[in-house]
């Protein structure tokens, strides 16, 4: 399938997304190529008269919002987030996730652990029977003893570590970290793999998003799926 049918069905999905906000809602705005098509779709209903704030995961991201007429609130804000949406680099049959390809990780876990609600949208081609293979699990670190950090997680994982670049140095996130990708072959315990990593000194934080998932919006090619979590 060319990219241009892709890009079709995650705006499918993300507007379907933006079906579940309501008036007066304050919403997590995800990152990345599907969230780009909810913020356009949420504009819409601001500019049909909806009241609802958003909560940015990233300056691209809170750029946009502004630019569609989505009122945010500032970062030092103690926010209650009503629903977060974003989207995932893979998800896995029991709504397990890795993000963190556009390196805005951190922000996105600290936004969808906020929300009330958290709903993933995709395109198809994201959802995987498991973790790992084709997509590098990426995990932001502090530049400071960045290579012993990596080290320790090539000894945890027995997997190959690589520390994100772009122009030439570096790949820094908005915090000020750098991202190491972790080219797993398979990821079977994604918690466990989660918690382990935590537990590494240096680690800011990992791209796996376990148990966090409750609703998974899905674009086909024969329409849009929505499929609700287990209760947890």
């Amino acid at each position: 399938m060319i990219s241009d049918d892709l890009d079709q069905l995650k705006k499918t999905a993300a507007t379907e997304a933006a079906q579940f906000i309501r008036n007066g809602m304050v919403v997590g705005l995800g990152t990345g190529s599907t969230a780009k098509h909810m913020i356009r779709a949420l504009g819409e209903k601001v500019r049909a008269g909806m009241n609802l704030r958003g909560v940015p995961t990233s300056q691209e991201t809170a750029a946009l919002a502004k630019q569609a007429g989505i009122p945010l609130l500032e970062a030092d804000n103690r926010w209650e987030i009503d629903v977060a949406i974003d989207g995932a680099d893979q998800v896995d049959p029991q709504f397990n996730l890795i993000k963190g390809g556009g390196g805005a990780l951190l922000k996105e876990k600290i936004v969808a652990s906020s929300a009330k609600q958290f709903i993933v949208v995709v395109d198809h081609t994201k959802q995987v029977p498991i973790l790992g293979g084709a997509f590098p699990l990426p995990i932001e670190v502090i530049p400071f003893g960045w290579g012993s950090t990596a080290r320790e997680i090539e000894s945890l994982t027995k997997s190959r570590v690589v520390l994100r670049e772009r122009n030439g140095g570096p790949f820094l996130t908005e915090a000020g970290h750098f991202i190491v990708d972790v080219h797993l072959d398979r990821i079977t315990q994604p918690g466990e793999l989660e918690t382990a990593l935590n537990l590494i000194p240096g680690v800011v934080e990992t791209g796996l998003f376990v148990g966090r998932t409750d609703v998974l919006i899905i674009g086909t090619s024969q329409g849009v799926r929505t499929v609700h979590a287990p209760r947890k």
